[in-house]
Parts: C-alpha cells; sequence; structure tokens
C-alpha cells in the first residue's frame, strides 16, 4: 500500500483540475471598506460576485445565486500545494492509503476537528458529504469519480472506485467538495434550504449579512490555530472601483486583471502597493461545442485556431510574450512533462493553412457563414462581459473576418449567464479557462463521461468532447503511479489536443492578487510561495489569513 507521503511525486503528476479564473468582474457598487478598515479587521473586495450578495450557503444544492467565499466556512479534506508542484497534502485528513491497486482509498480524518457549533468533525460527516453527490447526482457539482464510500471507525472512511484512481485524488481537495455536519443537513430539503445561518469546520461564521457587505467572524477553537483578525469583510465592487479603493486604502485584498497594475499601483508605494500573478499551468482558450455542427468537424475547429491572433490578444491584455501553446500546458510549469515538438512553440495566424482545412473539409464562406451541403452557419462566441473579456473578443472577431471572410458574432453575457450557458452548452465558441494542477488536471475535463447532452448542465467537458481515444488515456492515467508512464500518456494527450482541437489556447492563465499592506503585512510573494494569495481557493486563502501579521504589531 501506498501512504501519502511516499505519493507526493504522483500526486504532483497527476493532479485533477480546479479550475479558478483571476479576472475581473461586474458593475460598480458605492459601498467602500473605508470604515473597516480597522486593526483587527480585513477587507476583500470581490468583482465577479455581483453587485449584491445573495444569503444562501446551501454550498451543494442547485441555485445558481449563492453567499460568496463559503470556503472560509467549508473546507475540503485535502489540499494541493501549487508552491511544492501541485503536491497534494492533508488538510481535514490527516493521511491516506491507496490499495487493491489503487481502486480502494482509505482516508484518516484529524482528530482535532470541530464545526463551529462546537460538535466533533467525524467519519460520518464525511460519509454523509461524499456521499451527497452519489445520492444526488444532481449535486455533483466537483465531478466526483468514485462509486462508494463507507464508514470504517469514526476517524475513517473507505472510498471505493470501479477503476484504479491514483489520478483523482485531487477531487477531495475541491472546494466544489466540502465537509458539512450531518447533524444539520441531513434533515434538510438541498434542493430548496438556503442555510442561512451555516455551520462548518472553517476558521469564521457569518456575523451580519448586507446584500453590499458581509462580515464575517473569526471562530475560536479552530483547529488550525488563531488568526490574527478579529473579522473578515467582503463587499462587491467593480474593476474601476477596486482600482481607487486600493489606492485609497479602503481594501486589502483583491483579485483582478490590472493592465497597467506596475504603474498605476505598485509604483505608487512598492512596499505596500503588491500586484502579484501565479500561474495556475492552464490557459485562457476557445473552447468548441462538439455536440454540434459544424464544430463537430475537425477541419472547422483546426480553421479558426488557425487564425486566432494570439499576439495581438496579449499585446492588448498589455502581457507581452504570455501566448499560449498549442498544448494548453505551461512551459514554465510542464517542462519535464512537454513534447519537444511544442515546447517553446507559439502558435500564429495562418490563414492559407486554415483556407485548405476548410477545403478538405468541403466548407465555403459565402457572405459571412460557413456552408457546406447547402446549410448555412453564423458562429457566435460566447464571454464573460464581468471579465472585460469583450475587447479580446473583438480581436477574434475581426481576426477571423480579416482572414477567411468569416462573420463570428460575439456574445457577452455576466457571470451567472455566463456560466449557465457555458454548462448547458449553449454556444458555439467560449472564451473559457482550460487547466488544473498536473498534466492529468488540465486534460481530464475532456473525459467523455462528463459529457451531457446540450439543454443539461455539464460539470465538466462543457464541450461535449467526445473522443475514445482521448477516453482511453485518460483512464490510463488514472490506472497508474508511474511517472515514466504518465509522462508517455501525457504526450499522447498534448497530440490529441494540437491535432484535434477541442480547444484552442490563447493565453496562458494566472491568478491575479492585489493587496494593500498598509494594515496587514507578512503576504507571500511569486518568489516565496507554499500557498497562493487567492481568494477562493480554499486553504490556501486560510493559510495566508493565518500567517499575516498586524503591521506594527
Amino acid at each position: 500500500m501506498r501512504t501519502g507521503k511516499t505519493r507526493a511525486l504522483v500526486a504532483a503528476a497527476v493532479a485533477a483540475a480546479m479550475i479558478l479564473a483571476g479576472c475581473s468582474g461586474p458593475a460598480a457598487t458605492q459601498q467602500t471598506g473605508a470604515k473597516a478598515g480597522t486593526a483587527d479587521t480585513i477587507v476583500h473586495a470581490k468583482t465577479d460576485g455581483g453587485t449584491t450578495f445573495v444569503r444562501n450557503y446551501n454550498v451543494l444544492g442547485p441555485a445558481t445565486d449563492k453567499a460568496p467565499n463559503m470556503e472560509l466556512v467549508y473546507e475540503p479534506l485535502l489540499r494541493i500545494d501549487y508552491g511544492d508542484g501541485a503536491v497534494v497534502k492533508p488538510w481535514l485528513a490527516e493521511s491516506w492509503t491507496f490499495s487493491e491497486a489503487g481502486k480502494l482509498l482509505t482516508i484518516e480524518l484529524r482528530s482535532d476537528v470541530t464545526f463551529s457549533d462546537g460538535q466533533k468533525f467525524t467519519a460520518d460527516d464525511a460519509v454523509y458529504s461524499l456521499g451527497r453527490p452519489l445520492a444526488k447526482p444532481d449535486f455533483s457539482i466537483a465531478g466526483i469519480t468514485y462509486k462508494s464510500v463507507t464508514k470504517v471507525d469514526d476517524r475513517q472512511v473507505a472510498i471505493r472506485f470501479a477503476e484504479p484512481a491514483y489520478a483523482t485524488l485531487t477531487q477531495f481537495a475541491n472546494i466544489l467538495l466540502p465537509m458539512v455536519p450531518k447533524h444539520i443537513w441531513a434533515s434538510q430539503n438541498l434542493n430548496t434550504w438556503t442555510n442561512p445561518e451555516p455551520v462548518g469546520t472553517g476558521p469564521f461564521t457569518v456575523a451580519e449579512f448586507k446584500p453590499q457587505q458581509i462580515t464575517l467572524k473569526a471562530r475560536d477553537g479552530y483547529w488550525g490555530g488563531k488568526l490574527p483578525m478579529t473579522t473578515y469583510k467582503i463587499i462587491p465592487t467593480s474593476p474601476d472601483a477596486l482600482k481607487a479603493q486600493l489606492l485609497k486604502g479602503e481594501v486589502d485584498w483583491a483579485s483582478n486583471s490590472w493592465a497597467n497594475g506596475e504603474k498605476e499601483y505598485v509604483a505608487k508605494d512598492p512596499e505596500k502597493h503588491l500586484y502579484q500573478l501565479y500561474s495556475n499551468g492552464g490557459a485562457m482558450s476557445v473552447l468548441f461545442n462538439t455536440a454540434k455542427a459544424p464544430f463537430d468537424d475537425v477541419h472547422v475547429r483546426r480553421a479558426l485556431a488557425l487564425t486566432i491572433d494570439r499576439t495581438a490578444v496579449v499585446t492588448t491584455l498589455q502581457r507581452p510574450g504570455t501566448e499560449a501553446g498549442p498544448t494548453g500546458l505551461s512551459d514554465q510549469l510542464f517542462a519535464d512533462w512537454l513534447d519537444p515538438a511544442y515546447k517553446g512553440k507559439v502558435q500564429t495566424v495562418d490563414t492559407a493553412a486554415a483556407k485548405a482545412e476548410l477545403a478538405a473539409g468541403g466548407y465555403t464562406i459565402e457572405q459571412g457563414a460557413l456552408v457546406k451541403g447547402g446549410q448555412r452557419y453564423q458562429p457566435t462566441i460566447l464571454f464573460n462581459s464581468d471579465w472585460s473579456w469583450g475587447n479580446y473578443a473583438d480581436i477574434l472577431i475581426n481576426t477571423w473576418k480579416q482572414t477567411l471572410g468569416l462573420e463570428v458574432k460575439g456574445a457577452g453575457q455576466p457571470s451567472a449567464g455566463y456560466y449557465d450557458k457555458q454548462g448547458l452548452g449553449q454556444f458555439d465558441l467560449v472564451a473559457a479557462s482550460t487547466g488544473g494542477a498536473g498534466v492529468y488536471g488540465v486534460y481530464s475535463f475532456l473525459d467523455s463521461s462528463f459529457r451531457v447532452p446540450i439543454g443539461k448542465a455539464a460539470t465538466l467537458n462543457q464541450g461535449r468532447w467526445n473522443d475514445p481515444q482521448t477516453d482511453t488515456i485518460i483512464a490510463a492515467m488514472q490506472r497508474t503511479d508511474d511517472v515514466a508512464e504518465l509522462k508517455s500518456l501525457g504526450k499522447q494527450l498534448q497530440k490529441i489536443v494540437v491535432d484535434k482541437v477541442p480547444f484552442s489556447p490563447i493565453y496562458n492563465n494566472y491568478y491575479f492578487v492585489e493587496i494593500n499592506a498598509t494594515r496587514w503585512t507578512g503576504w507571500p510573494t511569486p518568489q516565496n510561495f507554499d500557498h497562493i494569495p487567492f481568494v477562493g481557493m480554499g486553504p490556501d486563502t486560510i493559510l495566508t489569513l493565518l500567517k499575516l501579521q498586524r503591521r506594527g504589531s
């Protein structure tokens, strides 16, 4: 049997996806953190949660609108250490062991964890929490792959898989698979319950909830240690309003892409104004809806991929040199795993090759539309308007028109509508984040087991990719913990992505972090971190808070 410690290298290699976008958000609000900026308070400005908040802490329920930052109340069993090669490490779980050739996972829980109401966290809670997605598949928002979970004793749970599952360990580090108290949740109707007074294992409870400000209170007796702050305030804001709030010191912490951040923010006070970028190993990509014509045709996908002006996008983004390679894997993080044929390769516009692909597929372009067999196709590209992505969509749209004569229409949607349409498959093309921890984590969403019909919400594989070769390789990665074999399989997946183009990477993705360190010090930096200070990453967020110090204290 293999323990968590001995499997660290393998876990780094095959960690599953935890896709988190670090992009800009919704309309401005008048709320600021000026009054909240006391010595014992930290203020987080949220740019991707709408202009008002909804008091719904039912993390597993079907409702779209939910309270923000539930990961400060509820926690997962494991965490992924992105500062250490994406190694899986303990959190609420103390250790784990695989047996039966990777088909049985036994997890040992910490003995010192309590919920915020004082009751102990036990195996009964873990079995209930892990069992909800099995009992109610509609609640499977984390994309689980296990088949059963049972209690061994008060501190141990046994999780069984149909196939060897070494690669899927990090689903238990997903903040979308949190541990919840059975003694509260089991008696509720999870379809309708909003859980207004959440009880979790995390370091905070809800002290006050207003539509434009949430005040969380640091709890006593948190298993991870005593927090240096007494309250954590969350306010909604917009990208433009956030810049002013950071400069005025009204906000301590936020996540937003700031094109001129170094000049407009950092340069004004290099010691206290921090703008940090942490690579997440993935990319912003064009994802094709392969469940509908003409995007089920590889020639169309190749033609569109060959005519994306990635350099123009990153120039407008003011992040030169961050064009993505054709595999969707970052050269920086995956240098040892990349096929040499793709290492350092930047995709450039190739009009002749794109036109040849369309011709090979039997397509012509007439009056701006794709035409084949008497059918006309007028594509649209879905993008998140709250991320201010319209400018980049325009670059793609204009390039496709200039090179191919194809008129693609933009379909910007605010966050809620964007995620709904993406999940339901109500798009032709969509600008979406593709990434994860490890090669398996980046590509595992392409598994056809996650594929559902258009009109039904997909947790993963929103592009409805259905390729037996892809499935075979992903399954093989799940069955092995041999690093050499994993690298070989990873290169096979890279070739599929490049040749068959289920998605086309545009630019490398980062977690964007803005900090005003006037009140708090001890923040990680991209040069020295064992956790990423990106709000929304669960244990990483908590570790960041635990290690801060009040300035001057």
